[in-house]
């Protein structure tokens, strides 16, 4: 199965891996009796996986798994994984880019050199490759950038909350939370209006190889290298287009940057684009739906952010990331020896963090399973725990969220959020569809 790139050819054949530290104790290793690599164990919710998470951190906060169940590229000689549980140990991995590297990918899967390159961009580097291009992009997620574009992201929110304010029931998802986000990673790249909503369904299609409902019986692998392949058509359009007419966007910066007299090539521009229909989209979406049910659920907590909103919000959002935990988890390759919490890490091991359950880890948060606004300090690793791929848009994300919720405060203060319907992946928290009652009267 091959998907075109203009002239790139992309495929998931064996041949194109490149060699991956091995070692012959991996396949010998006997896997723990806590089983969190089938699919009934990611088709649960948060709280269902949290008990046996809570389990593995009292007992065997690093412990060797089975190779996860529903893989993009099944590997028949996947000895499988470490998984890695308590807050502590999630950071010092995450921080420790010099033994445990993204290059070889960071999903369960050992997805084919190329496709990391064309999907995940810096995500799946390692330095100097990772810095080169992290510090083009960074440069639009500067503080003084956020600042530059808050009013817009202030009032494309009022608007999009408004035009909901209209009906009485909606869903959250697809009428206010989706909507923001879409529009800033649209004026950030400066994709046309009217190729939006296609970037948008692009990016849901690259997260939803374990979702039955967002598959609908097709091929997983298929499915991502088809999305990845609409992205890289847009991007190409923009990036011709940007050469001959610059424009204020990322794109045209990322056209005419020059890193040691080198430009990017339009297949590392197209990547950024990828990794960022994700990014910039789908994790602000959930993070917001999750928050507003959670709100629904805990009204004490609801009557305390309301009563000083602009005192209050900012705390109140590092609650909303840690409580929503949205990125389940991420994957690094050990390329050296390392002792990790008393377990030998050889090269070759994956290793991977499991953020959902550092988030409620109790050596860190107290009652993490209260949504607790005041929660000072809080710190969550919804964007990672540190290191080179600490999460570069983290601030916009943030601001979006602020903007979001001070419209629903100011426009729909006594909302109700219902069940939400949520998406079944072992990558992503993701929720499908919340029914939301917006004018409910007190």
């Amino acid at each position: 199965m091959t998907t075109s790139f203009d002239d790139t050819e992309l495929s998931f054949d064996d041949d194109d891996q490149d060699i991956v530290p091995t070692n012959d104790v991996a396949a010998t290793r006997d896997y723990d009796d806590i089983n969190i690599s089938s699919d009934a164990f990611w088709a649960q919710d948060a709280p269902a996986r949290e008990i046996l998470f809570r389990e593995l951190r009292e007992k065997r906060p690093v412990s060797w798994q089975r190779p996860i169940e529903s893989a993009v590229v099944p590997d028949p000689d996947d000895p499988g994984f470490w998984a890695v549980v308590k807050h502590k140990d999630i950071v010092e991995v995450s921080q420790r880019n010099d033994v445990f590297v993204s290059g070889y990918g960071v999903m369960f899967d050992l997805l084919p050199p190329m496709f990391l390159e064309l999907a995940l961009s810096f995500l799946s580097m390692d330095n100097p490759q990772h810095d080169k291009i992290r510090k083009l992009v960074s440069s639009a997620f500067t503080p003084k950038q956020i600042r530059r574009i808050e009013a817009d992201v202030a009032m494309r929110a009022k608007r999009i909350v408004s035009a909901a304010a209209e009906k009485d029931t909606i869903d959250f998802v697809a009428d206010i939370a989706r909507h923001l986000p879409v529009e800033m990673y649209g004026d950030m790249f400066g994709i046309p209006e009217e190729l939006r909503e296609k970037a948008a369904h692009a990016a849901d299609e690259i997260v939803a190889w374990a979702d039955p409902v967002l598959l609908a019986g097709r091929d997983a692998a298929e499915v991502q290298l088809e999305a990845t392949a609409v992205v890289h058509e847009i991007a190409e359009q923009l990036i011709a287009e940007r050469r001959e007419t610059p424009a204020d966007d990322l794109i045209t910066a990322l056209v005419h940057a020059e890193v040691d007299g080198e430009h990017l090539t339009d297949e590392e521009i197209g990547a950024v684009m990828t990794l960022f229909s994700v990014a910039a989209t789908d994790t602000t979406r959930h993070t917001s739906s999750f928050a507003v049910k959670a709100l629904t659920d805990f009204p004490e907590q609801r009557a305390w952010l309301w009563e000083d909103f602009e005192g209050r919000i900012n705390t109140a959002i590092e609650e909303f990331l840690r409580y929503g935990s949205v990125v389940l988890n991420f994957r690094r390759t050990a390329i050296a020896e390392y002792d990790l919490d008393g377990h030998k890490i050889l090269p070759g091991d994956k290793v991977v963090m499991m953020y959902g359950s550092g988030n409620w880890d109790t050596d860190v948060f107290t009652d993490p399973d209260k949504f607790d606004l005041q929660r000072s300090p809080n710190p969550h690793i919804a964007f990672g725990g540190g290191g080179i791929h600490y999460c570069v848009g983290n601030q916009l994300a943030k601001t979006m969220l602020r903007s979001l919720f001070r419209e629903l405060h100011q426009q729909m203060p006594n909302f109700v959020a219902g069940e939400p319907s949520l998406m079944k992946t072992n990558f992503m928290r993701g929720v499908l569809s919340l029914p939301f009652e917006t004018n409910v009267r007190k």
